[in-house]
């Protein structure tokens, strides 16, 4: 029996980069390879932060993050993070995969996004998608 103490940390998930509920209604499930983030870029704090742009690597059909210099298929922007992802365990261990949750028709407050999305990547979204 472990009778030590523990501590958790519980964080509230930001979506201020959301510019409406519209969209949020209709999230769909998303695999994300983890091999494809990287730690300090994507998860300094152990999760992948919601408002990510994704891309969905064609060998696994796992998503990644969106990258258009990449030719693995993550080249083309199809939606974002709809919430965060834990991808560390409390023993300081990464996941491989996670499955998380993606919206791909919404409205975005593109300044308030984790990364920063280029033209290529707001071109392959293309009318689903409204920034403000």
């Amino acid at each position: 029996m472990d009778l030590s103490l523990r501590t958790e940390t519980f964080g509230q998930d930001r979506r201020d980069w959301l510019g409406s509920a519209h969209g949020t209604d209709a999230p769909v499930g998303a695999t994300l390879d983890v091999s494809k983030f990287t730690s300090g870029t994507h998860y300094p704090q152990g999760f992948i932060k919601s408002g990510i742009p994704l891309g969905k690597v064609t060998a696994s059909g796992k998503y990644g993050p969106y990258d258009d210099a990449a030719s693995d298929g993550r080249q083309t922007c199809v939606g974002f993070l709809f919430t965060d992802v834990n991808v560390v365990s409390s023993r300081g261990v990464a996941s491989t995969t996670v499955i998380g949750s993606m919206i791909t028709h919404c409205v975005i407050r593109e300044a308030k996004l984790p990364v920063a999305l280029d033209a290529a990547g707001k071109t392959d979204l293309g009318a689903r998608v409204s920034y403000v």
